[in-house]
């Protein structure tokens, strides 16, 4: 196979349009240049763990189980967010379908979700350990010291910079010098590298706002660091670089509570523990584990025409997928809801149950993506004067998760190096396909 070489950049929230300002992007504009800008559809829903598993396994959610970015977890009554670990997905990675053909060949995965354990040569991804005495800022890697060792060079990662109120350029610029690193360190013919700046901006203000410009910029210099890192390393001749996206941002204007809509309809059930409601899992009729524009909704026997019926008349709901409709879309999964709700394209869906607000159990005015039965974008707000997340959903002004159907909807996927076999490529690509076109790659040697 000789030194041919790999390296995926995950660049959230970039468009296809964004390449008509090159002035903005011009790292990306110079790969796309030399290169083969093209466009395809993301999996459903659009949202980080179902795309990454789709990437890298090749298949859709209704293979590999991920079919949102958090898990239900039926026998515990519980659902939790952004788990890591790989053996979660539920069919063969790229990079485990490469060891099985050629074990010399060496793979890399920085900061994707579940690549937690993943069977590769080099692993990094955040585990911070919750102590006695607060939070330890760590990452977990593959070899056992990468991360220390690569920490000792370029300072620790900092997880403030990554998500919550404090996110910022920094985590992607982090991420952006450790994988010329590990480059460096471990030589992987196939790399993936998560940079995730722009997501942030583009839920804070919106797809379309003027500050982007800046944006797109700070994340096109991480892109940057990376190929003119590989230059410097003697590797970018021999390298085949992929950027592409995960989703299209829509601009909204106002969340749907599902659960509190259940909630009015008698179809929750909450506990008041110490003056504070939470979500009775066990005990309730239906629940929705919400997640951007998308949400599962779990529903006990013989509740779904009640429920159907209640949510058909909720303002903000664009689709309610039963049985036909998630084969359709490709995520009809023992794991998914017995419903899954759409919103219209300028709402999203918060996780609130709550009617008083004083009683808002007690994760609700903090960072606490795991505790929380829905993604909560809030946490990149804090309440004027204080160390609270807001709760003011109008403060979203952009969020992601609809369905594939129309060219709003579509992601870029852009193609530069030695390898040539693009020409014959359909024009209704979808993320798996990237997996089939990489093994190609390797395959060609």
């Amino acid at each position: 196979m000789g030194q041919k070489r790999v390296v995926v950049i995950d660049v959230v929230g970039l468009r296809p349009d964004h390449f008509a300002h090159p002035e903005n992007i011009p790292n990306l504009a110079k790969l796309a240049d030399t290169g083969t800008l093209m466009t395809m559809k993301p999996v459903f829903p659009a949202v980080t763990l179902p795309v990454q598993a789709s990437l890298t396994t090749g298949v859709f959610p209704e293979t590999h189980g991920v079919v949102s970015n958090g898990f239900y977890f039926p026998e515990h009554h519980q659902v939790s967010f952004w788990e890591q670990a790989s053996g979660l997905v539920q069919s063969e990675k790229i990079w485990e379908r490469l060891h099985r053909k050629n074990s010399q060949l060496k793979t890399a995965v920085l900061f994707f979700q579940n690549s937690l354990y993943a069977d590769c040569e080099a692993v990094i991804t955040p585990k911070p350990l919750h102590t006695d005495d607060g939070l330890v800022q760590w990452c977990y890697s593959k070899p056992v010291g990468l991360y220390e060792s690569i920490s000792e060079k370029i300072n620790p990662f900092n997880l403030y910079h990554f998500w919550g109120p404090m996110a910022s350029i920094e985590g992607s610029r982090w991420i952006a010098e450790s994988a010329v690193e590990v480059m460096d360190r471990i030589h992987p013919n196939l790399m993936f590298v998560y940079l995730p700046h722009l997501d942030y901006s583009s839920q804070k203000v919106g797809p379309d706002d003027p500050s982007l410009a800046d944006e797109l910029n700070q994340i096109d210099q991480e892109v940057g660091r990376i190929t003119q890192g590989m230059d410097a390393l003697g590797m970018k001749e021999e390298t085949i670089f992929i950027v592409l996206s995960e989703y299209a941002f829509h601009a909204v204007q106002g969340d749907v509570a599902l659960n509190r809509v259940l909630r009015e309809n008698d179809l929750l059930c909450v506990r008041t523990i110490a003056g504070r409601e939470y979500l009775d899992m066990e005990l309730s009729p239906a629940f929705a584990m919400v997640d951007h524009q998308t949400a599962h909704i779990y529903i006990k026997p013989g509740r779904k025409t009640q429920v159907r019926q209640v949510l058909e008349q909720v303002e903000g709901i664009d689709f309610l997928l039963d049985t036909n409709e998630k084969q359709n879309l490709r995520i009809d999964h023992p794991r998914s809801g017995d419903l899954v709700a759409v919103s219209g394209r300028d709402r999203w869906f918060s996780y609130y149950w709550w009617l008083d607000s004083g009683k808002a159990p007690d994760f609700a005015n903090r960072v606490d993506i795991h505790r929380k039965p829905g993604y909560d974008p809030l946490e990149m707000f804090l309440e004027p004067g204080t160390h609270h997340i807001s709760r003011d959903t109008r403060l979203i002004q952009g969020s992601h998760g609809y369905p594939p159907v129309d060219e709003r909807d579509r992601i870029p996927l852009l193609i530069n190096g030695e390898w040539r076999e693009t020409a014959g490529m359909s024009e209704d690509l979808s993320v798996p396909d990237v997996f089939h076109l990489i093994e190609g790659i390797f395959n060609d040697d």
